[in-house]
């Protein structure tokens, strides 16, 4: 296996990246987006997990074949989170606006 030198100004510019990023999440959320807010957090979180995987866990010089895995542990993982949303949105829970979020009690 060979070793790729790293410059330490990626690491630094890719955890400022991250910080920038945390900050934006941080952000986002005072604001009401409606039903874009879940997609808004969920598309920076995949972002900052896409940068820790290539550069902190050097997938991004490591060789094709571990790139393929990573691939796959998206692709499950974008199933689950498919299946999950699918699941949670048929229930037929009962928002109730005097209390925080919603209820897991059945309409009447």
């Amino acid at each position: 296996m060979s070793e790729h030198s790293i410059p330490a100004r990626i690491y630094y510019l890719v955890f400022a990246t991250l910080l920038l990023l945390t900050l934006i999440t941080v952000e986002v959320a005072f604001y009401d987006l409606g039903i874009l807010t879940f997609g808004v957090a969920l598309g920076i979180a995949c972002f900052k997990a896409a940068l820790v995987i290539l550069y902190f866990m050097h997938v991004r010089y490591s060789s094709g074949l571990t790139g393929i895995f990573v691939a796959a542990g998206f692709v499950f993982l974008a199933i689950m989170l498919t299946f999950f949303l699918l699941d949670a949105s048929s229930r037929d829970w009962q928002y109730q606006p005097d209390s925080s979020g919603f209820s897991m009690v059945r309409p009447s």
